[in-house]
């Protein structure tokens, strides 16, 4: 499972240099990205390393899970009320319609919340800091975090899976 690391750098030669060397410690390009005030990313950093800013998909998939769980639950239920009439079929269209349902409001709603790296390091980016954030396997990760911390980059503070972030 691959996990996330963030490191600090504070300008955008180093954000380059610290890619380097993680690209040398073996992490792919497409797992490479940064986060950095708006300001900053306008000017200087290209559209494929900019991270997304918002909580949308993990917002989708908790709402496929909630609507989904909801939608079987009355399906359920409704089956069980014998003047409902209504067959498993219909618990079925039921869970889909709210797992469909779900989906939707959970993107919006994520939406207008801010990503889990923002939310966490909004000091750190609000200071003109540019953030590396790295996904990798565990080894590949620990043998780029050497490499990237003697380019002047700083570890921050974050090490979590990546499914959900």
């Amino acid at each position: 499972m691959k996990t996330r690391r963030v490191f600090s750098t504070p300008d955008l030669t180093t954000a380059r240099t610290a890619m380097s060397a993680a690209r040398s410690a073996g992490i792919a390009d497409k797992d490479i990205s940064l986060v950095a005030r708006d300001d900053i990313e306008i000017e200087k950093i290209p559209d494929h390393r900019l991270t997304d800013h918002h909580d949308s998909s993990p917002g989708a998939m908790r709402g496929v899970a909630l609507g989904g769980g909801s939608g079987l639950l009355l399906g359920l239920i409704a089956i069980a009320v014998p003047p409902l009439g209504l067959t498993l079929a219909g618990a079925a269209a039921m869970t889909v319609a709210g797992a469909a349902v779900g989906a939707w409001t959970g993107a919006l709603i994520g939406l207008d919340v801010p990503d889990a790296i923002s939310r966490t390091f909004q000091d750190e980016i609000a200071a003109g800091r540019i953030l590396l954030v790295l996904d990798g396997e565990q080894p590949q990760l620990d043998a780029a975090q050497a490499g990237v911390v003697d380019t002047g980059a700083v570890p921050l503070p974050f090490s979590t899976p990546t499914v959900m972030t």
